[in-house]
């Protein structure tokens, strides 16, 4: 399998960092901002032949700007990448798909991208994602797919895809992710990473989200370590903060609270976990009870109509993107252009749509029955997934729409009802698969209550840390080498 798994770790700039030690190291004076971009320009283009999860590449553009010391931000410095479906100045959207045929530069910084450059990153390009974010896979029908650095043959998880695949890879430290249905914890899960879904209203709404009846959507990022994601949430608490909200603040370490822990291990779908998720969970469980959390199990804190009413609003984003495409995406968007996972999805709502009054009521319940939950649990442990990562081609939006949105459904089984009820969650790389790819596991908590998973995180990255890639026997820094 070594010739399967890909890395770009190595002597540099970025040695084996992750972005929180590469800021440390430029405010020092160890590594100039400089430097920190080309090594991370040199790995990404090492990679980026196996894995493919560039979008686009300013790198030129990077180096031309790098300032020679670094500003403010609790990043000040740390190259990165941000997702393509979020708008930077003079760049194009392109939003996964082929059929925005000739999107037009972004006149201005999407209202979130301001919030995520305000801590200081140095933005070298923009990551891949399957079409509009609705996969969990980042795979296309005419375009080679992103591939895990773990293992080339397997997904790399999505949306949010090569973000993951690159982050993983230590091409970068830490990446920008977007999750409306599990797209920052999927991939996370997929590439041994970590990464936080936050509460509705964190960090500040993406203009088009802002006009969805319930917006899912949360904006984040995945990284190699709990304190860069923790370390994110302070620096963007500190450009925005939602009143509404309890503050995060700066969090660096295990919570001295004993936590109570409900365990899920099968989610509402019907598709039981597999035995290698499963056990992964369990392990999970067992360590924090012998750190003396109360563990119990519990059922799953979802009504049975979830499955369904998701489908029918994802389908209503496939249809609504369709049916307004030229004016909110570009205007020579070609709805006949979109792959088959968008078409079936808008064929679907075509069919069901007069059911989105009933499946609206019930998403707005949703949050009420979930937080009940939290009334006697801090903390919900469940599988990210019902089953180890895929190999790329079971999820390609070339198969047939019937039989995809079923792969698809039983798979992310777990992650959207927090998309709904708009609460925080969280996956954390505690086990890996017979084939050696990482294995997830999930922490939910009650809307605000991103602090308690942090330190909840950081105890079990002091308990077990986390597995390396560079350090698997075998595994070898790659060339432009084809898979």
């Amino acid at each position: 399998m070594a010739e399967k798994r890909v890395h770009a770790f190595g002597d540099d700039a970025l040695g084996d960092d992750d972005a929180v030690g590469v800021a440390e190291r430029i405010r020092r004076g160890e590594i100039s901002p400089r430097e920190a971009v080309e090594a991370a320009v040199r790995r990404i283009e090492q990679v980026e032949p196996r894995l493919r999860g560039v979008e686009l590449a300013a790198f030129e553009q990077a180096l031309e700007q790098v300032p020679e010391r670094p500003g403010e931000g609790v990043f000040a410095g740390v190259p990165t990448l941000i997702k393509d479906n979020t708008d930077v100045r003079g760049w194009p959207t392109r939003h996964g798909s082929a059929a925005v045929l000739y999107p037009s530069p972004a006149k201005d910084h999407g209202a979130f991208a301001k919030q995520y450059l305000a801590q200081g990153f140095t933005l070298l390009g923009k990551s891949r994602l399957p079409e509009f974010g609705f996969s969990a896979s980042t795979e296309f029908e005419h375009e080679p797919p992103t591939r895990n650095p773990w293992h080339t043959d397997h997904s790399p998880g999505a949306s949010s895809g090569g973000a993951g695949a690159l982050v993983a890879a230590g091409a970068l430290p830490i990446a920008h992710a977007n999750d409306g249905g599990g797209s920052i914890r999927i991939p996370a899960a997929c590439c041994g990473l970590v990464g936080l879904k936050p509460s509705r209203g964190r960090f500040v709404d993406s203009e088009m989200t802002r006009s969805l009846p319930v917006n899912v959507v949360g904006e984040g990022v995945v990284t190699r370590s709990v304190r860069d994601t923790a370390a994110f949430f302070y620096g963007a608490e500190a450009y925005h903060r939602n009143r509404r909200l309890p503050p995060v603040g700066r969090v660096e370490g295990p919570g001295r609270k004993r936590l109570r822990v409900g365990v899920v291990l099968d989610s509402i779908n019907g598709q039981a976990t597999c035995d290698e998720t499963r056990e992964t969970v369990l392990e999970t469980a067992r360590l924090l009870e012998s750190q003396g959390h109360r563990v119990e199990p519990i059922d799953a804190p979802v009504p049975l109509s979830f499955r369904e009413d998701f489908l029918l609003y994802w389908g209503f984003l496939s249809w609504s993107l369709s049916t307004f495409g030229r004016r909110i995406l570009s205007p020579d968007f070609d709805p006949d252009r979109v792959d088959g996972l968008s078409k079936g999805l808008r064929a679907h709502y075509r069919r069901s749509g007069w059911r989105t009054p009933q499946m609206l009521y019930r998403f707005r319940q949703v949050r009420r029955h979930y937080e009940r939950h939290f009334q006697q649990q801090d903390v919900v442990l469940s599988p990210v997934l019902a089953h180890v990562t895929p190999r790329l081609g079971w999820l390609n939006p070339s198969v047939p729409f019937e039989e995809l949105i079923e792969r698809l459904t039983a798979w992310v089984g777990f992650t959207p009802i927090n998309n709904v009820s708009g609460t925080p969650a969280m996956s954390l790389p505690m086990g890996e698969s017979r084939e050696g790819l990482p294995i997830g596991v999930h922490l939910s908590g009650a809307s605000g209550g991103e602090r308690t998973l942090l330190e909840l995180a950081f105890e079990l990255e002091q308990l077990r840390p986390w597995r390396r890639i560079q350090d698997e026997e075998g595994a070898n820094t790659v060339t432009a080498a084809t898979v």
